[in-house]
């Protein structure tokens, strides 16, 4: 006769593999954000496949809002411009990507949270460097809040070497720096190299070459970069 603790091991056991046979163990959700070049690139050319190929297709759930030329503050509810002044609209584009979330992810187990961010050109624009480094920070909060986790991974696409003059943008390199140390500042953080995606044939056919905006490939690869950088983090728990 076996005895109780084998038994309940067993059994233990038993629920386990049933588990994993009905697709019921902790599903990892990848959240894809942000302005023209996150609404640019289509994850289903390189990266859902990635992390598909790394945790099986019943196992992952990838949701991507974007809108191009947004500043943050239409996603951080607690923005301030530089003066302290808060504006009329702020968080509206946050709460549409919520509404994408959630009912995605009702009744399920969730094993990993990681939001991918690629924004920051509009800001530079309008020289609001010195209230970005809060509100990456704060939206990071935001999304950690509303879903009730600690351990939410944070990637950052940094901006490209299109304005390293800060000619037309005059915060340009500013908010890339931002966004590095940002990204260096945690285990959960990270950033992704973007200067080399800019340049080539875009998807209207046209040759670009330091452009605000990037290639077809660049997409493609940008793609592979936050799936790589997504699984590391992710690993690294």
């Amino acid at each position: 006769m076996k005895s109780q603790p084998i038994r309940s091991l067993l059994v233990l056991s038993l629920l386990l593999l049933t588990s994993a046979a009905n697709g019921q163990e902790g599903k990892h959700l990848f959240i894809l954000s942000g302005q023209s070049n996150m609404q640019g690139h289509r994850p289903d050319e390189a990266f859902t496949p990635a992390v598909q190929e790394a945790f099986g297709t019943d196992q992952v759930i990838v949701i991507q809002d974007a809108l191009g030329g947004q500043p943050i503050q239409r996603w951080y509810k607690a923005w301030k411009d530089p003066q302290g002044q808060s504006p009329k609209t702020r968080g509206d584009l946050y709460d549409r990507l919520m509404a994408k979330v959630q009912p995605a992810i009702a009744d399920k187990t969730i094993e990993s949270v990681t939001f991918i961010w690629m924004q920051g050109e509009r800001d530079a624009k309008m020289q609001w460097a010195s209230v970005y480094e809060k509100s990456l920070r704060g939206l990071h909060q935001q999304l950690s809040n509303d879903l009730g986790r600690d351990d939410v991974g944070f990637i950052i696409g940094r901006l490209s070497d299109f304005d390293m003059q800060n000619r037309r943008y005059p915060d340009w390199t500013e908010i890339r720096e931002i966004q590095v140390k940002v990204a260096d500042s945690a285990p959960d953080f990270a950033w992704v190299n973007t200067d080399d995606l800019n340049d080539g044939i875009n998807r209207a056919g046209k040759k670009i070459q330091n452009d605000l905006h990037y290639s077809g490939e660049g997409y493609k690869e940008l793609g592979r970069r936050f799936a790589s950088t997504a699984l590391k983090l992710i690993r690294s728990k």
